[in-house]
Formats: structure tokens, C-alpha cells, sequence
């Protein structure tokens, strides 16, 4: 059964949906949208078809490495389908993918449950921390872009490239000294109450057991390379469709401007709404037309094709997979509440 509080927050989940979803669609010409539609360069939906399955592809090899000290030679097959069942999951119920994933690796592997959940809590902070260190680098290198957004961007570009490679070596540093690190922050929580603290500490223990593969440093190099694949992908993601649009040619869109609206989006996905329905479409429109003066039709069109053939992408192949694994409901419904 379904918690009582666990409902609850489904129920706000979609009611914060159908909020973005009103305010993203309000007083705009479906006519005009679907015309816009209809009129994109179909070969850029193909690359996006393309660059999105090899950034789950990507995603499913790095995580291989990051359950080396669970169990080896974990079959990218069955990383991938736990991947995508678990992204499939989450366009209907949010966060509980993020629960689906590692108990459809542990029921293809054999492995621990809990022990797979600890590495996608590692993931987490891995595509945060490669997130940060790409965007303050695309700040450095496409400064132009952003000084005609805020003038007083030149007096602080140097930071930038400093911040990216100060997030590159925590990167390192987390891996090689993570045991030290979350002793020191549990420390500094002595004057917190004893039962926060307490859930606090399991966390942190959670957190150093998933940075177990700092154990086996040949897996290393491996982590950095495809961690960085992923967030490079997901920059493409958003450039790639500035093509499928001849209404966007004009607008000198870039890189830079990718690395915004993947920033943008990075926000709207963490908005606990089934993937991002309402926000993204909300956010991303709205960035499109006051930074970048694209028209409101074209710009609603952009957030609708690429939010759009993401979900579709991971609903039929996840699905596939779902079926093909026998994946029951009833146990992803008892494991999520």
C-alpha cells in the first residue's frame, strides 16, 4: 500500500504540473505552435534521438565502474535496461525511478539493492560536481556571450576558469579521500539534535560506502572520462535542436547559450514534477524569449521537441525493457512506499 504522505506528494506533484503546464501554454496560438512544429528539420531530430540513447548508454557503462566493488563485470545489458526502466518510471511518478533503477539491477544481477542505491546517491553528486566544472568552463571559454547578457561579467570571467578546475579536483579529491572528508563534516554536526544528527550519520555512511571504488583506482580515469561524456552530451542535447528551427537562426544562439538553458533545465528537473512537465517547458520558453528574444511560439516549440522526444526515447525503450525483464509493478509500488 501507498503511505498516506507518499500520496500526498504525488498529488502535489501534479498539481505543481498542471500549474507549469498552464502557465507555459497561456493565451499561445496552438495553431501557431503546431505549425512551428511541423516545419523542423526532421535530420535534427534524428541526432537527438541518437545523442540521447548514447547518453544513457554512457550512463549505464560509467555506472558498470562504480559497481566494481559490489560485483564485476556487471553486464552493460542490464545497466542499461535498469537505466532506462528507471528514467521511464520517473516521467509518471518523480524520484521513484531513482528507486526502480537499483532494484531492477539487483533483481537482473543478484546483487544488493541497497548496495546498488548507494552508487546512484554517488552518481548524484558526481553529475553535480562534472555539471558545475563544464558550465563555469563554456562561462570562461564563451564569455562573449554571457558580457552581452550581464556587463559586469568581463571583472569576474578569471573566477570561472578557477572554479572549473577547483570542481575537477574535487572531483579527485572526494574520490581518493572521501571517508576523511564526511568524517569531518559529521564532526561539525555535534550540535544538531541527537536524532537528526543520527540520520544524518547514515547518510554520510551511505555516502562512504558508495565511494568504495575509490578502492580499485584503475576504474578511475574510466568514472572521470564518462562522467564528463554525460554532461557533454547533455550540453549537445540542447544545442543540437537550435538547428531544427530556421525561426532561431538569427539569435546567434551557442554553446553559451546551450550551457544556460541546460542550467535552466538542470532547475526544472529539480522541481519535483513527473520529468519535468510544466517546468521545463515553463523555464526554458521564458529563458528563449527574454534572453535571447526568440519569438514565444518558437521558443514553447524548442522546450516541446526536446522535452517531448526525451520522454518518448525512454517510455518505449524503457518500456521494452520493463516488459522484457518482467518488471512488476506491485514490487516497484512496495519498494517506492
Amino acid at each position: 500500500m501507498i503511505r498516506a504522505k507518499t500520496y500526498i506528494r504525488y498529488v502535489l506533484s501534479f498539481v505543481i504540473m498542471a500549474l507549469f503546464m498552464y502557465l507555459a501554454f497561456r493565451g499561445q496560438d496552438f495553431n501557431a505552435i503546431w505549425t512551428s512544429l511541423t516545419q523542423v528539420h526532421f535530420v535534427w531530430i534524428f541526432y537527438l534521438l541518437v545523442g540521447g540513447i548514447l547518453s544513457h548508454v554512457v550512463r549505464a557503462w560509467r555506472w558498470q565502474y562504480l559497481l566494481v566493488p559490489i560485483k564485476r563485470n556487471v553486464s552493460l545489458r542490464n545497466s542499461f535496461s535498469a537505466v532506462m526502466i528507471g528514467y521511464m518510471v520517473n516521467n509518471f511518478l518523480p524520484r521513484v525511478g531513482e528507486v526502480v533503477r537499483p532494484y531492477t539491477l539487483g533483481k537482473l544481477e543478484g546483487i544488493s539493492k541497497t548496495a546498488a542505491f548507494g552508487t546512484v546517491i554517488i552518481e548524484r553528486i558526481i553529475d553535480i560536481i562534472t555539471f558545475f566544472s563544464i558550465l563555469l568552463a563554456v562561462m570562461f571559454f564563451y564569455s562573449d556571450s554571457f558580457a552581452e547578457l550581464f556587463p559586469s561579467f568581463a571583472a569576474i570571467e578569471p573566477i570561472f576558469l578557477g572554479g572549473s578546475v577547483s570542481a575537477f579536483l574535487l572531483f579527485i579529491l572526494l574520490f581518493f579521500k572521501a571517508e576523511y572528508i564526511f568524517s569531518l563534516l559529521k564532526g561539525s554536526l555535534v550540535f544538531l539534535p541527537v536524532k537528526l544528527r543520527g540520520k544524518i550519520d547514515s547518510l554520510f555512511e551511505s555516502f562512504i560506502s558508495g565511494f568504495a571504488i575509490a578502492k580499485y583506482p584503475g576504474q578511475f580515469v574510466m568514472i572521470i572520462i564518462t562522467s564528463y561524456m554525460i554532461q557533454g552530451m547533455y550540453l549537445l542535447l540542447m544545442y543540437i535542436p537550435f538547428y531544427a528551427f530556421d525561426a532561431m537562426a538569427n539569435h546567434s544562439l551557442n554553446f553559451g547559450s546551450a550551457t544556460i538553458l541546460l542550467v535552466v533545465s538542470t532547475v526544472a528537473f529539480a522541481v519535483p514534477t513527473p520529468s519535468g512537465f510544466g517546468t521545463y517547458h515553463s523555464f526554458t520558453s521564458f529563458t528563449l524569449t527574454q534572453l535571447y528574444h526568440v519569438d514565444s511560439v518558437t521558443a514553447l516549440s524548442y522546450s516541446i521537441l526536446t522535452h517531448e522526444v526525451g520522454v518518448l526515447l525512454t517510455v518505449v525503450i524503457g518500456l521494452y525493457y520493463f516488459f522484457t525483464d518482467h518488471i512488476r509493478v506491485t514490487e516497484i509500488v512496495k519498494d517506492a512506499g
